[in-house]
């Protein structure tokens, strides 16, 4: 493919984790640098099956991305989720070094999913510069960082025993812990997790992905840990959509934002459960049931259920395999975000300024639960934990949803205010000036400082 010309500003390698919920950040996060900068050359690295989803999407010219081989052949079961983790592990590093030969101009600098330790150590070999970037909560990774205290706990046999070890965060539930439930799935990740971790110190720099005011005491407590730079940064935006340019052009079927447009000013619930999760049929059926109970206008994407859920609520909402939740969110008619608290999610619900309905899944998200229900204190929850099999009741759904989208109650009003005080806080981050655009451009100056040097 036809590389543009690159001057002293740099090649930047991004490695993110093969999946959707880390390549979105980290593709926003070379969005933006090249936004900072148009001589910055960013090749993004995916496994070959990633390739063409990625090819059909709007890009900068001077982003361009690079395959390498499947972690599995053709012919082969599809993995479950540990045998994936354990072949990005174990099998990406070597096609990465033989990729990273045939490049020109030499990568300057690389950028890793903070998971995939292995690209620091390929990075610390051939003397290049590597930032890890968390593409989670920045208290997630303070977990990370002591898992090998929180194991030693005698606390673990209660999911709703409280962790007050974290200064200035709010005590955390054992359930809301990633991966603490003593299974061997889970002390299996954990390994990884804990090795992942010890990389962390032989990084030339760390970014977090979120915003400074959001985080500040764990960013803060970690900065006292780490003498490496630390940049909190939140790409979770498509910055050239808000320029209109590529989001309108992503859009094929805008029959669902006319459907938007006829509704009343924040009547509409949006929910997803995002791109990977899965929800049970039988907690897909009493969702269904209490929405219709409901009598609530909702805009639901529900995937590869969307057709049997179109039978099931009829005209009172709108059920669809996908949108573009972004521009959704940031429609008037949206008065809510049922989520199942996924990161990338939870980002782009503040800067819409919607109150949350928390459905947490797995992995970090009942952690994410947390930190929106309990320390933002812009939502509520529906469930509490990341159990896949707790079963929620339609009553009791019916009736949080009830309450939730009654604009006229105190509760509804005070959560919409503290919604909005949110977006506030996030809108001046990423302003001319503010801690976002600090950050982003710190760090953007590093890139071409250190491409001078290997220049």
């Amino acid at each position: 493919m036809e590389v543009p010309p690159v001057t002293a500003a740099g090649h930047v390698v991004v490695v993110p984790y093969p999946s959707r919920g880390h390549i979105n950040p980290m593709m926003n996060l070379s969005k933006l640098l090249v936004s900072k900068n148009r001589d910055i050359l960013v090749t993004f690295v995916v496994t070959e099956q990633w390739l063409g989803v990625l090819s059909s999407e709007p890009r900068p010219r001077n982003i361009q991305v690079c395959s390498i081989s499947n972690l599995m052949s053709p012919e082969m079961a599809p993995m479950d989720f540990l045998d994936m983790v354990e072949a990005v592990m174990t099998k990406m590093e070597a096609p990465f070094e033989r990729l990273l030969d045939r490049l020109e101009p030499p990568p300057t600098i690389i950028i890793y999913d903070n998971f995939l330790f292995w690209v620091l150590s390929v990075g610390n070999r051939r003397n290049i510069p590597v930032a890890s970037f968390w593409t989670t909560s920045t208290l997630c990774f303070w977990v990370q960082q002591h898992y090998h205290l929180l194991e030693k706990g005698d606390f673990l046999e209660n999911g709703e025993e409280l962790v007050d070890c974290i200064p200035g965060i709010h005590p955390i539930r054992v359930a809301e812990i990633p991966f603490l439930d003593g299974s061997w799935q889970s002390q299996k990740i954990i390994q990884w997790v804990k090795k992942a971790s010890h990389w962390v110190p032989k990084a030339q720099y760390l970014l977090f992905y979120s915003i400074y005011e959001l985080e500040a005491e764990v960013i803060d407590i970690l900065k006292n840990k780490f003498s490496l730079p630390i940049y909190a940064i939140v790409p979770t935006m498509d910055y050239f959509s808000h320029e209109g340019n590529s989001l309108n052009s992503r859009i094929n079927n805008r029959n669902y934002l006319h459907w938007l447009d006829c509704q009343p000013s924040k009547s509409v619930l949006y929910i997803s459960h995002g791109s990977c999760c899965s929800v049970s049929s039988a907690q897909i059926e009493e969702i269904a049931a209490a929405l219709c109970d409901s009598g609530i206008r909702f805009l639901w994407i529900a995937r590869e259920e969307a057709s049997r859920l179109k039978e099931i609520c009829g005209d009172v909402g709108l059920v669809l395999a996908w949108c573009d939740q972004l521009r959704v969110l940031l429609h008037p008619a949206i008065g809510g975000f049922w989520t199942h608290c996924g990161w990338n999610s939870t980002m782009e619900g503040v800067f819409a300024g919607v109150p949350f309905l928390t459905f947490p899944i797995t992995m970090d998200q009942a952690l994410n639960s947390k930190i929106i229900v309990e320390d933002w204190k812009v939502g509520w929850r529906v469930k509490k934990d990341a159990e896949v099999d707790t079963l929620v009741r339609k009553d009791e759904i019916a009736e949080i949803v009830t309450k939730f989208m009654d604009l006229e109650s105190d509760l509804g009003r005070n959560l919409r205010k503290k919604a909005k005080e949110l977006q506030q806080i996030f809108h001046l981050a990423i302003a001319n000036h503010g801690s976002n655009e600090t950050n982003i451009n710190a760090f953007v100056n590093e890139i071409i400082e250190v491409s001078c040097i290997k220049g």
